[in-house]
């Protein structure tokens, strides 16, 4: 679950993003101010996976949150708001150290899909390359999978696929979210895709199929033992 700080000063949008956030199972953090978001990221600082800062605020703006941010962590991503439209503003959160800027109005739906973007990179960054699940060892150096030293053929997508139920092991996964997360967001199939290639990824897992537990009515958990 992702550690998530909205700042912003309007309880409207702070609500709004929130519910979107919670919805992607993330444990969302509020702040009204910049000086009470600097608070929360003293206190929460190891724990947290991401910030969303609207760049206005009264008591501190933005930039300031900014600043004090990546004195603490320069690998801790930074979502700059502003109401305004102005490349100068962007170009300047960029130099600060943001790792992506958007602008008011905006979709949630596309908020949250640049949040989920930039945690998955996040995640892939600090996931091991290579892992033994089992008696399955994935390669992300040479996208290679083996099977008992076996090497075996996975189509694109069902490497990706299995990087993502490895990057999410032992925990329920939905069918929509698989879809939205594998496939994208502008993937115009169905949730039957993902049966289809569940299907054929237990199939070439050979003994190990059984990783792959099917969540009635939901979807799909990837079970490891610790």
């Amino acid at each position: 679950m992702a550690n998530i700080l909205i700042a912003d000063d309007e309880e409207r949008m702070r609500r709004l993003v929130s519910d979107f956030l919670k919805r992607d199972g993330c444990h969302v953090l509020q702040a009204k101010d910049g000086k009470e978001a600097i608070d929360v990221v003293d206190l929460n600082i190891a724990s947290l996976d991401l910030v969303i800062l609207d760049i206005m605020m009264p008591v501190l703006d933005g930039w300031s949150v900014l600043r004090h941010i990546r004195k603490l962590s320069q690998t801790l991503p930074v979502v700059m708001l502003t109401a305004r439209n102005e490349d100068v503003d962007e170009a300047f959160g960029f130099e600060l150290g943001a790792d992506d800027y958007i602008s008011k109005p905006f979709s949630p739906i596309v908020l949250s899909a640049r949040v989920r973007s930039i945690l998955r990179r996040r995640a892939e960054k600090s996931a091991p390359q290579i892992e033994q699940l089992g008696n399955i060892l994935i390669n992300e150096f040479k996208r290679e999978v083996r099977i008992d030293d076996d090497a075996i053929i996975l189509t694109p997508k069902e490497y990706e696929l299995l990087i993502y139920f490895k990057n999410n092991k032992n925990i329920a996964l939905s069918r929509e979210k698989i879809l939205n997360t594998v496939w994208g967001y502008d993937y115009f199939g169905d949730l039957r895709t993902v049966d289809t290639h569940v299907k054929k990824l237990r199939a070439k897992l050979s003994g190990d199929q059984n990783h792959i537990q099917t969540v009635r009515g939901y979807g799909y958990r990837f079970e490891v033992e610790e």
